[in-house]
This record gives C-alpha cells, sequence and structure tokens, in this order.
C-alpha cells in the first residue's frame, strides 16, 4: 500500500515551512506598501527620489562595468544594489514624514526618544508636565547619564526641567551627569528627527551596571504627579525600519 505524504513527517514539516516563508514575504511585502503609502501621503516626491536613486545605481553600475570591460555583468548585480538603495532612501524618507505627522501634539518629543538605540531606558510617560500650558519634560537613561528631553517653547518650559534636574541630582549625586535637551524647531532647539542622533554622540560616563542601577533608582520616584495627555503612541509615531529595508 502506499503512504500517504500527509504522514511523513518530513513532508510535512517542509510543507509548514514553506507556508511560514510565503507568510513572512507576504508579511514583509504589506509592511513595505504601508510605509511607502504613508510616506506619500506626507511627501509624494518621494517615488522619484526611490526612482533616481535607483537609476542612479545602475547608471554607475554600468558605468563602472564599461571602464573594466564587463558593463552587463556590472549591470546585472547593480540592479538589486539599486533596489536596495532605493529602500534606504524611502527609510529615511519615511523617518521624515513620520516625523512630520506627529510634530506639535503632545508626547511627540517622548515618541522621539523611542528611537534611541539599545542600552537606554527610555520612560514612555513624561516625568514632569505643566498641565496648565502642557509643556512636558521625558527622561532617558544611558550611559551618558540622564538625558531630560523638554517639550514646549523656551523658556517656559526651563523652569520645568530645572526642577526635575534638581530632583535627579539629589537622588543621584554629582557623579551622574544630568543633561538637559529641548526638543522643536526653535532657537536652541533640536529637531525631533535629530533628536536621537543628537544623543547618540555624548560620551559615555557610566557603566552598563550604572545604567542599571539609576534607571531602578529614578523609577522608584515615580513620574508626572499630576494628570497629563499620553498624547503619541510611540510605536505608530516611528517608522518600521526592518520594513523599510526590506528585512
Amino acid at each position: 500500500m502506499a503512504r500517504s505524504t500527509s504522514s511523513d513527517p518530513a513532508a510535512a514539516a517542509k510543507t509548514v515551512k514553506k507556508k511560514q516563508d510565503g507568510d513572512k514575504k507576504q508579511g514583509r511585502i504589506a509592511q513595505l506598501r504601508a510605509v511607502f503609502t504613508m510616506t506619500r501621503s506626507v511627501d509624494p516626491a518621494v517615488l522619484w527620489w526611490m526612482l533616481l536613486a535607483f537609476a542612479g545605481t545602475v547608471v554607475v553600475g554600468v558605468g563602472i562595468g564599461f571602464l573594466i570591460g564587463q558593463p552587463i555583468y556590472l549591470g546585472i548585480l547593480s540592479v538589486p544594489l539599486g533596489v536596495m538603495v532605493a529602500l534606504v532612501v524611502m527609510a529615511r524618507r519615511a523617518e521624515r514624514a513620520a516625523f512630520a505627522q506627529i510634530a506639535g501634539q503632545p508626547g511627540a518629543a517622548g515618541a522621539a526618544l523611542q528611537n534611541l538605540r539599545r542600552g537606554w531606558a527610555v520612560e514612555q510617560e513624561p516625568v514632569a508636565a505643566d498641565p496648565r500650558t502642557r509643556d512636558l519634560v521625558f527622561r532617558a537613561v544611558g550611559r551618558p547619564g540622564v538625558v531630560l528631553l523638554t517639550e514646549g517653547p523656551l523658556p517656559r518650559v526651563t523652569k520645568l526641567a530645572d526642577g526635575e534636574r534638581k530632583r535627579i541630582q539629589r537622588v543621584l549625586g554629582a557623579g551622574v551627569p544630568v543633561t538637559v535637551l529641548h526638543a522643536g524647531d526653535g532657537a536652541d532647539q533640536i529637531p525631533l528627527i535629530k533628536v536621537s542622533r543628537t544623543i547618540g554622540k555624548m560620551r559615555p560616563a557610566l557603566s552598563k551596571e550604572q545604567v542599571i542601577e539609576v534607571s531602578k533608582r529614578l523609577r522608584a520616584l515615580g513620574g508626572v504627579r499630576m494628570p497629563v495627555p499620553k498624547g503619541v503612541d510611540p510605536m505608530r509615531a516611528r517608522p518600521d525600519r526592518k520594513a523599510s529595508r526590506g528585512r
């Protein structure tokens, strides 16, 4: 009697794996389509920039191919490279589009902190707030120390940030650096899209163990002691970078 294919464990496992791979591929395509649609709604020129990046990469590849006598070979190789470059361009413009959508909304500075790389302990809710003016202060702890990021017009929000800085220094002492940064588009403020880049350039002052200890002590202090709007959902505010790269 012929053995049924369904009774073969190896065949069943292969079928399941193919289905999972297909689902993952469809999921990645859906993510790319969603990122592109969101970006194009804010930045209509994104398609032309992607086409320019793709065409420019292919032209450069073919040009190098002519120089070394292999234009067809280099042309073929430059096609997938051009696709990758186009996706990188889309990812960069998607990030700008995402920040453009949340700019001016309560919690936008906190959403910008969510883009920090690993090694940072970021509080999703503000640690200080003024319910009357809706000025907010968000906190992140990493190897450079404690970073307070304000949201609100200067110099009004400066007083709120100074109060939070003094409160932290009373608990941690002078050994832990506390840096105050201001998010916004005005003078002496950092645009939302540059927040994570600016903080990433700060020099380390604490060990990984100290970061964990400082984060625990600050969380014991609690957060805002007054009702404030939760603002932007950080998970929706920032683009999916892996999806933008096609991973």
